[in-house]
């Protein structure tokens, strides 16, 4: 499977997503996801190229056009009357001449008196919007889903063809070119408002995406390795190149620092503001800017393989996602549009028939129904909201990777933690070790038929850290990262297999095929004492023991505090062993202590919870991975192991374990907001359609309303934006 991401111009509402979706499912295409706000179009293909183009084709007749990424833009000659707001300005004097000349006339003057040439008036206004409502209701209608433009377009076309019909039979009752004109020059003002409102939403998203081109320092050495330093765009940046970054500029692209020292402003990616110290080793984040310092790096990622790419690429991906909330406003708007119409049809048969209204008003009654009904409210209720909630949590550094978590979090009553790197720093130190001494095993019979005494062996220290730096350097784990720092050496054994028991620690073998285990007392069945954090044996022999001392996370205490305030139980899983797991929990004021669990068994235990309640699990590293999967809703830190970023909904940027409470209020908040624009949008249309069958709105009015209902939805999205977090 090979995953496409397209950008599709030309979406206006929901209905447009769902047709663009049909085309792709029909054409094979698998996990289509279309966001009709962004334009953004993901699906995975079989490999075909063949079924892409194709695909292309249908979406381009349906009058959308795909831009693939792959590909170059091309510099195309700006069309005339490219956007709404040129259509309206376009069509506004000729709408205002006919409004002028209809409002003269009920005065009784006789000002455009002319059948003809109201027509000729009105027709530059109802060519441009058929062009445009016109074309996009036909293929709409074409591909089985019939979108707003339907209405829009049955509603100019009606008071158009019945004042035709009065144009040729000279009877001035009839004419309603004024109310054709001001529909299409009303819907292309609110489609501007529309569009401008919803790339508010998509500020936030829309600033990320932005690729700021930046002069960077090259750094180059000629034939007799003198070092040159010329500036470059870091657009032309490649993997490898080495660069010079100084106080006060910004960071070209992810590198990775060869020497010096900087205090960089990451606030882009964490929404800190505070300089975090970076020395050499530490990768520094394209986009980041430089506080003070000087530092010499080499580029290791560009363009797409950035971090703050991979950031962006995850928003997309989750603002794609539809949360149960939206499934029931995406049924109805499948079926609006051809209920619509029935109620109009129903409207000017009651009105004409059943309350003897003049078949003219009757007409205008039908023709406000449709025109006033607005079926992008249900589908953009959603997306609107999620737009500006995801890009308030980015400006955070909280990343929302599953927008279902949104909704789930107004639900959750119970939350986990893991201890390690979670509650406590992950800033390991060894606090004590020692090596023990050993026996070696019984040789057998000597010459003399007795047994020979097998004398006591002990390693000695070096020997010992050789050892332990030669399994941990090949594990994740922040126990062993720790390690393999403070006894880091060149003296390396090379083992013949060596592999990682999740939970448990590792387990070598060397060339003689001496078996070598590292890890906690559940590591080898000979361990008895279980007072230390990780133990080392040989062929079953213990032949040493470590103790490691993390601390706790001086935000950890007010997380709990937050929860506890919330009435959210806490409870701790861990590996490590119950005493130090109950120490931890005392200190912050966890609920309850499961400890000494290994992976499968924080499985089960997490499934068994999520049974009982929504829970929420927060943890970091590899052994988190398949329970993260399994809670309702799972949180990692940004410095865990990618599988475990890979199994959460919800990344907390640069360690941000205090940045738990904003997310779980912001998506508490989003959730509240989509459901209050669920809401506006039902009321609208379940109040509107009737008003406007029973008269109380004209046509012209149902078109300004029409457009209003959607900026409505939009300015109460980006209300997000100021809404106050505790």
């Amino acid at each position: 499977m090979e995953t496409i991401n397209w950008k599709v111009e030309g979406m206006t509402c929901s209905n447009c997503a769902l047709s663009i979706n049909k085309v792709l499912s029909k054409q094979g295409m698998q996990k289509v996801k279309v966001n009709a706000i962004s334009g953004d179009v993901s699906f995975e293909n079989l490999g075909e190229s063949s079924a892409l183009d194709k695909a292309k084709r249908n979406i381009a007749d349906l009058g959308y056009r795909v831009v693939d990424d792959a590909i170059p833009k091309q510099i195309e000659k700006k069309k005339w009357l490219a956007t709404p707001l040129e259509k309206f300005w376009f069509t506004l004097p000729f709408t205002l001449l006919l409004m002028i000349g209809h409002w003269f006339m009920s005065f009784g003057y006789h000002f455009l008196h002319n059948a003809w040439l109201q027509m000729v008036i009105c027709l530059p206004v109802f060519v441009i919007g058929m062009r445009y409502f016109g074309k996009s209701a036909i293929k709409s209608l074409a591909s089985g889903i019939p979108n707003m433009n339907v209405l829009i377009a049955l509603g100019a076309s009606a008071a158009f063809v019945y004042s035709l019909i009065g144009t040729f039979t000279d009877d001035m009752n009839k004419l309603f070119y004024e109310t054709a004109a001001s529909i299409l020059t009303i819907v292309f003002f609110g489609n501007w408002l529309e569009d401008y409102s919803i790339q508010k939403t998509q500020k936030a998203i829309n600033e990320m995406t932005k690729v700021e081109k930046v002069m960077a320092n090259m750094i180059a050495y000629d034939n007799d390795h003198t070092e040159h330093i010329f500036p470059v765009e870091n657009t032309a940046l490649k993997v490898g190149d080495l660069i010079l970054i100084k106080t006060g500029e910004q960071v070209p692209m992810d590198c990775k620092i060869l020497s010096g020292d900087v205090e960089v402003n990451e606030a882009i990616i964490s929404g800190e503001s505070v300089p975090l110290f970076k020395k050499q080793g530490d990768i520094l984040i394209g986009g980041s800017i430089i506080a003070n310092g000087t530092v010499k790096c080499y580029v290791t990622a560009t363009g797409k393989d950035t971090v703050m790419n991979g950031i962006v690429t995850m928003m997309k991906h989750a603002q794609g996602q539809k949360p149960p909330v939206q499934l029931l406003a995406d049924k109805i708007s499948a079926i609006f549009v051809p209920a619509v119409i029935s109620i109009s049809l129903l409207t000017i048969a009651l009105n004409y028939l059943a309350f003897h209204q003049t078949f003219e008003e009757s007409l205008m009654r039908s023709i406000a129904v449709l025109v006033i009904s607005c079926p992008c409210a249900m589908g953009l209720a959603t997306p609107a909201a999620i737009a500006v909630g995801l890009g308030r949590a980015a400006k955070y550094g909280i990343l929302y990777t599953q927008t279902e978590s949104m909704e789930l979090f107004a639900q959750i009553k119970q939350i986990v933690f893991d201890k390690t790197g979670t509650l406590t720093t992950g800033d390991f130190k060894i606090a004590n070790f020692e090596v023990t001494s050993y026996k070696l095993p019984d040789a057998g019979m000597n010459a003399n038929n007795s047994l020979p005494k097998t004398p006591d062996i002990q390693l000695t220290t070096d020997e010992f850290k050789v050892i332990v730096f030669s399994m941990e350097k090949f594990s994740n784990h922040p126990i062993a990262k720790s390690i393999t720092t403070e006894w880091k050496t060149k003296e390396v054994i090379k083992w013949k297999k060596i592999e990682e028991l999740k939970g448990l620690g590792m387990t070598a073998i060397d060339k003689e095929d001496n078996i070598y285990k590292i890890g906690s007392a559940k590591i080898d069945e000979a361990i008895i004492d279980r007072n230390h954090h990780l133990y080392v044996t040989k062929n079953g022999n213990l032949v040493g023991w470590i103790d490691i001392k993390d601390e706790i996370r001086p935000e950890a205490k007010t997380v709990i505090d937050y929860c506890r305030r919330e009435g959210i139980k806490t409870i701790l899983l861990s590996g490590d062993n119950a005493a130090k797991c109950k120490q931890v929990a005392e200190a912050l004021g966890i609920d309850e202590v499961i400890a000494e669990q290994t992976p499968k068994q924080k499985l089960d235990t997490i499934e068994a919870l999520c049974k009982q309640t929504p829970t929420v699990m927060v943890g970091d590293g590899i052994n988190d991975a398949p329970a993260l999967a399994k809670a309702t809703i799972s949180i990692s830190l940004s410095s865990a192991s990618q599988l475990a970023i890979q199994s959460a909904s919800v990344v907390l940027m640069n360690n941000g374990l205090q940045k738990l409470p904003v997310a779980m209020q912001m998506g508490r908040h989003t959730y509240n907001t989509v459901k209050g624009n669920l809401f506006w949008a039902f009321c609208y249309n379940i109040v509107a359609i009737p008003f406007a069958a029973m008269g109380l709105f004209t046509p012209m009015a149902g078109a300004l309303l029409m457009g209003m209902s959607d900026v409505v939805l939009a300015i109460n999205s980006l209300r997000l934006n100021w809404k106050r977090i505790k």
